[in-house]
């Protein structure tokens, strides 16, 4: 596959020189910054007899680098404070949750069912049930989607879903020899026992097995498989350094501008008061071109600068029943209006998640990009993006691999990601979704849209797409 895409989609119209003109006429501009115009007049995608299901809130903690202010934390602390926070900022009583389900990617295997451990800390009753859920990066889009699953069900009005991931501690193993004899160890009920399996103990056996951000199915990482696809797609190194350059001016423009309102300022004991994401860097392109390729050497095109860095951070978000809603008395931000998940080839098409599930939910809900006025996706790598926009942008990949007539359809940059992404932002694997989800319904209130979608990849090459609608303001 990869041959057959460098062939026949490297010459999209997405070119360098369309990247350098786009990122400088969008940070030359504000008019993502500008007061909410007059709403579009789109017909709603609400359905007859169909439960509204709408997003009253979204908080987050900080995302912060990992290794940093949080380093002394465990992963159920982050889940906590982001509960907490919601349960502040929406005023929401701990007993009118009847749900909570957390996403999250690397376990810590103390509190493995995250979800709950965090909700007792964070004092919701014993009797309410929670569970974690795991898609990868995808984990809290799930934990979303479960909670849409559940009120549409009618088994619950009210549903705190959210995510959460810690890289700055992450399960170490012993190697699976050494585990088999520790086990064995336990077991056994003589000195002589012990002895003979003592015995069968090697120095290589205690070489540590250190957690990688790698597919089981093919044994890549996922920095080199995106590394691929950029060949595959001809995105350059520059097109990538761009991208990322637009990601994090972005965010800062919007960090300063207090768009961000989703972060809380949590208390971190010993180091005070966080409130603000440190991963947002403004750099030089100048600077950028310096840094030497980070997975496949020397002639690979991603780099620290233009990948999204391993983070600290944790999400929540209050989903309810409209009804349930007005009469509680919230003013909901948004509709959760239809979503769907997807999954291809995980070797060639790793992250190509956004442009099968754009397709997918496009057509399932009738609309076309230009009905969408806010596109939030996620930024795994600079490469991953520009691959998925030449993809989306190409007839040839639609007819041969989506099984569609034509293509999805050129993406308006000056609708995407314009409060900076996960290269700028940070990228909490399980806590990701909710930020996608809740920046969109803060965008469209500020911009005064109608529809937005977030789309986002996932390791095992699967994918989700949302379409999120405005409330009446």
């Amino acid at each position: 596959m990869a041959l057959m895409l460098m062939k026949s989609v490297r010459n999209s119209p997405v070119t360098s020189s369309w990247v350098g003109h786009t990122v400088a006429r969008c940070l030359g501009t504000s008019t993502h910054l500008q007061a909410p115009g007059q709403p579009k007049s789109k017909k709603t995608l609400a359905k007859s007899g169909v439960k509204n299901i709408v997003l009253v809130e979204g908080v987050r903690t900080p995302f912060l680098m990992a290794g940093t202010t949080y380093n002394d934390l465990m992963p159920h602390d982050l889940a906590r404070a982001s509960l907490q926070g919601l349960l502040t900022k929406t005023g929401l009583p701990k007993d009118a949750v009847e749900y909570l389900v957390f996403g999250t990617v690397i376990q810590e295997v103390k509190t493995s069912n995250v979800a709950r451990e965090a909700a007792l800390g964070a004092g919701f009753s014993d009797k309410i049930p929670a569970h974690t859920v795991t898609m990868a990066c995808i984990s809290s889009n799930q934990a979303m989607t479960t909670a849409v699953g559940l009120i549409a069900a009618g088994q619950c009005d009210t549903v705190v879903a959210g995510g959460v991931e810690f890289m700055s501690d992450v399960p170490i193993r012993h190697s699976r020899k050494m585990r088999k004899i520790m086990l064995s160890l336990n077991k056994a009920k003589t000195f002589g026992q012990r002895m003979a399996l003592l015995g069968k103990m090697r120095l290589s056996h205690f070489a540590p097995e250190l957690p990688a951000v790698a597919e089981f199915s093919t044994g890549e990482t996922m920095g080199h498989s995106a590394d691929r696809l950029a060949a595959a797609f001809g995105v350059t190194r520059l097109e990538q350094d761009e991208f990322a350059f637009r990601s994090h001016n972005f965010a800062k423009k919007a960090q300063d501008a207090g768009f961000l309102s989703d972060v809380l300022s949590i208390s971190v004991p010993g180091k005070g008061m966080v409130s603000k994401d440190n991963g947002i860097r403004p750099s030089s392109l100048d600077q950028m071109a310096k840094l030497k390729p980070a997975f496949i050497k020397p002639h690979g095109t991603v780099t620290a600068a233009n990948s999204s860095f391993l983070t600290d951070g944790a999400s929540s978000t209050l989903i309810m029943s409209e009804e349930k809603a007005l009469a509680m008395g919230f003013k909901p931000k948004a509709y959760l209006r239809d979503f769907v998940f997807v999954s291809q080839d995980p070797k060639d098409q790793l992250l190509l998640g956004p442009t099968y599930s754009t397709s997918k939910i496009l057509e399932k809900t009738g609309l076309t990009l230009a009905d969408i006025d806010v596109l939030e996706f996620h930024e795994a790598f600079a490469g991953q993006i520009m691959a998925n926009l030449k993809a989306m942008d190409s007839d040839w990949f639609a007819q041969t691999y989506v099984g569609k007539k034509s293509k999805v359809g050129s993406v308006p940059m000056e609708k995407l990601n314009t409060w900076g992404g996960s290269l700028s932002l940070g990228h909490p694997f399980g806590a990701t979704g909710c930020r996608l989800v809740t920046t969109t319904a803060h965008r469209l209130r500020k911009e005064g849209g109608q529809y937005g979608l977030v789309a986002a990849c996932a390791a095992g090459g699967q994918g989700h797409a949302m379409i999120v609608e405005a409330y009446p303001q």
